[in-house]
Order: structure tokens, then sequence, then C-alpha cells
């Protein structure tokens, strides 16, 4: 399987590249990024043949499927990773159980890694690969990453104390939640750095990009011997393990009997840098059958307007802070890769610039009827998706935060053919966003997160995992936060 470039070949870069190389160096010519040059085949015959077989093995064969270049024994300690989710046990892997909340709405439970939010589906196993390929090319590996509060925890915790890497994660200070922010500033490996902010998620991914891009910094990290490469999701192979649970749980309905193989159902996925959805599309486009994905966006509906209308549009824009902080993203990386796969490098090219010059890009009429015949979207407001997890958990008896609760307005308004069933993507543990659930349920936020977990737990009648009340005992060892315009000094300082 070959990677090409979404903006084209610049005339000096290859014009392919193996998977192992694009995780390497997840950046491609004019500021691009690398997609798959096709897409394998896993259509009713590969479907029927994992109907009994458990996570780690669908997704091996997946794996499989794209013929990487990673060595058998690699990925399968990659995927040993998941026996150390909740759900994992000798009998088999589920570490992303489905479970029925409606007639016709499943949850899909991605949070039930160490962190405690669906970056670990990916970051996982992605963490064990890329530190594996950087021993085996016996080099140094300096790891970016940009958090809106869930890959920053799940990236660290999969590098941490591994060989031929070290980490610098990047969060806007006050954008995250307390116990997404703790998850970060108590790490204490050696091979980590968390720095926070003064800005908000897009200050701290176009920093990562510009230094991903950076000749200067490149060349500074090169006299140290040190690689650069990055975890955010511009990287394929966090994409790469997050289509699998989209096959993962529609195979699930199968098993629970909720479904006939063939039958058609709704992706509702909760949006921020669209890699989730991005999963679903290429799942889709690979033969899982899929009516449509809902993309459930919160106030900051950048995407909304995307697909509704075919307009991009963050001329006039900031990032509105919400309740459901990590979707509080208006340039969504892998919109790209969409835009790639359904309209070609050049388009791809011109919308992309287009976004940079002006901040805003529209599609001809052409252009958005392909969006619109893959994806519908709607927006939540905060108090709309209070009123969601209330409902929910009153009517329902189920316990979901504020991200979640996005997917539900997406399901009550985008759906055509009600007779579908439809899998809401749960991306986060309801203990990450404490005071917002506690309000909508007992109408008190308490008065810190602490004060909120105890009365979730009281009310649901449920316990607060250790790894989550353990947070508020650990010592902060990462205190730094600083201007956008000094990180790369202390990047520097950091790996001197």
């Amino acid at each position: 399987m070959k990677f090409i470039e979404t903006r084209g070949n610049d005339g000096t870069s290859p014009k392919s590249v193996t998977f192992s190389e694009a995780i390497l160096s997840p950046m491609s010519s004019f500021g691009g990024i690398y997609s798959p040059e096709s897409l394998p085949d896993l259509g009713e015959y590969f479907l029927k043949c994992h109907v009994d077989q458990d996570y780690k093995a669908l997704a091996k064969n997946i794996l499989t499927a794209f013929n990487i270049d990673i060595n058998d024994p690699v990925i399968d300690e990659a995927l040993s990773l998941y026996d150390h989710f909740d759900d994992c046990t000798t009998e088999g892997c589920n570490p992303a159980p489905l479970v029925k909340v409606k007639d016709d709405l499943f949850v899909s439970e991605l949070w039930h890694g160490p962190t405690r939010a669906f970056k670990d589906m990916a970051l996982q196993p992605f963490g064990k690969v890329l530190s594996s390929l950087a021993q085996d090319h016996n080099e140094e590996y300096l790891i970016m990453a940009a958090t809106s509060g869930d890959t920053g925890p799940a990236a660290l915790e999969t590098f941490k104390n591994r060989e031929n890497v070290r980490v610098v994660c990047l969060y806007p200070d006050g954008g995250t939640s307390d116990v997404q922010r703790l998850q970060m500033v108590t790490e204490d490996a050696p091979n980590l750095k968390v720095i926070g902010i003064h800005g908000d998620f897009d200050d701290a991914q176009s920093a990562l990009k510009l230094l991903l891009q950076s000749e200067t910094f490149n060349a500074k990290l090169k006299e140290k011997n040190i690689s650069l490469s990055a975890a955010n999701s511009v990287n394929f192979g966090r994409i790469i393990f997050q289509l699998m649970y989209h096959i993962h749980s529609y195979l699930e309905l199968v098993r629970q009997d909720e479904i006939t193989l063939g039958d058609k159902v709704y992706l509702d996925v909760p949006s921020g840098n669209f890699g989730n959805a991005l999963g679903g599309y290429y799942a889709m486009k690979m033969g899982l059958p899929v009516e449509k994905i809902l993309i459930a966006s919160n106030e900051n509906n950048v995407l909304t307007s995307l697909i509704n209308k075919g307009l991009y549009d963050i001329s006039d824009s900031s990032v509105i802070a919400t309740t459901s902080p990590a979707m509080d993203i208006l340039k969504s990386s892998n919109v790209e890769r969409i835009l790639f796969d359904m309209l070609g490098e050049a388009r791809t090219k011109e919308l992309m610039q287009q976004l940079d010059t002006d901040k805003r890009y529209q599609l001809t009429e052409d252009e958005l009827s392909k969006l619109q015949s893959v994806f519908s979207a709607d927006y939540c407001s905060d108090s709309e998706g209070s009123q969601y997890i209330k409902d929910t958990f009153n009517h329902d008896g189920y316990l979901m935060d504020p991200h979640t609760a996005t997917c539900f307005k997406a399901y009550d308004t985008c759906r055509d053919d009600k007779s579908l069933k439809t899998i809401v993507y749960s991306t986060a543990e309801w203990t990450k966003f404490s005071p917002t659930i506690a309000e909508a349920l007992t109408g008190e936020a308490g008065s810190s997160d602490i004060d909120a977990l105890k009365a979730i737990a009281s009310k649901a009648n449920i316990e607060i995992p250790e790894s989550i009340s353990d947070l508020f005992e650990k010592e902060i060892t990462q205190s730094v936060v600083i201007d956008k315009q000094d990180i790369e000094k202390e990047i520097l300082e950091f790996l001197s």
C-alpha cells in the first residue's frame, strides 16, 4: 500500500511513500498530508468472516488488507495493548463495547482505555508501532502533539518511557477540562514535555504544523540527530486504527441480532478535527453498509456550514468555549483528506490555500452534492446538550459526556430513514467532564471537579475510577504556560 500527497507533488519529494514513511514524516508537499493511494475491499465476504472474531483479530486482518510495511511481531505487540482495556479477557477482546440505549440507537463506547477517551483506541497501538520504527532505524524522534483535551493525555500515556522517542504536547491553557489538564501536567516521565499556550486549540495545531514544516526548526533538530513526527490525526498512523472501530461496531450490531449482515446503518460522530468521521468514511468506502455519516458539532459549527452549504468560513470567527471542549476547533485537518478523495489533488490544494490566505472557501454545487451524498450535519448548543444528558439518564438510564450528547441532536434531526439503526460514537467517559454532567443531572456543577465527580457517582450509583480520582492527589510536574511564539525555544531547551 502506497500513500500519496493531498496537495500534489512539489517535484522534489517522493511521489508516493510507504506506510512507515508516512507515519514517520506525516507532512507532504505544499503543506499537505498523506492519504492512501487506494483502499482495500472489506465488503460482505470480509465482514461475514469476522462476525465471530474479536477486536484484535479484526484489527490484524484490516492491517493485513492494507498491506502495511510493519512486521507481524510489532503489529501483534501493538494490538496486545488492547488487552489492558476494560472489557478484554482471556476469552476475547472488546475494547469498544456497543451499548443499546434506544430501540434504534446504540452507543459505541470508545473510552475504555487508560486515559478514558477514544484517542486511546488509536494511540495505544500507534505508539508502539512508531517507537519500534524509530528503534529499527536507530534514530531519535521528537513526536509533536497538539490537543484540545484528549489527544494529549493519550499520546503522553502511549509514549512515556519508550526508547528513541521524546514527546512535546501543546495544549490551550484553560481550554481543556480539569481532568484532561491533570492527566497531562502530572506526567513525570523524562521523555515527555507538556506546554500550555495562551490561545486556543487552533493556535496549538497551527504552531504544530508550522514546526513540522519549518526548515530551520528541522535543521536545528538534525544538529541534535533528532527527526520530527506528529501524533495528531494529520498522521495516517492514527487514522488506520480509527477506521477499525466503525467496522467492529457494525459487527457488534450483527452479533447482537439487531441487524442482518448487509443492512445499512447511520454512523453518528461528534466531530472536531474530523479524524473519527474520516475513519467512518474510509470504512464506508471499503464496503461497510452505511446509509450516511452524521456529523455532530457544537457551537463551533464550521463543519455544519460546510456540509449544509458548501461554505467553510472562519474569516470572522474565533473559537467559542463550550462544554464539549475537545470539539472547540475551527480548522479541521482531516477535511482535507475528504476533499482529496472526492475532488482530487489540484482542487484540494486550491481550497486549502484559500483557507490559509482568505480564511474561507466555497464548494461548487456539484462538489457540495458529492459531500452531501455521504454526510449530513447539525450542531448542538450547550443547553441542548445538557438537556440530552439529563433526559437520556432519566429516561434511558444511560450516562454520557457532553461530546456524546451532541450526537443525540444529529440523531434527532439528520436521519432521513428512521427505520435504520444508528451507531453513536462516545468519545469520552463521564469522568472527563464532571461539572457539566453534574449540573445537567443535579442543577449544580459543584465547587470543584472532585465534588462534581462525587455528586455524579452518588446520583448514578457508580464508582469513580481510581485512575481519575488519583489525579487530584498527584504532584504537578509540568507547569509551563507560554505565548505561542516561544514554543520553539521551549522545545529546544527541553531537548538540550
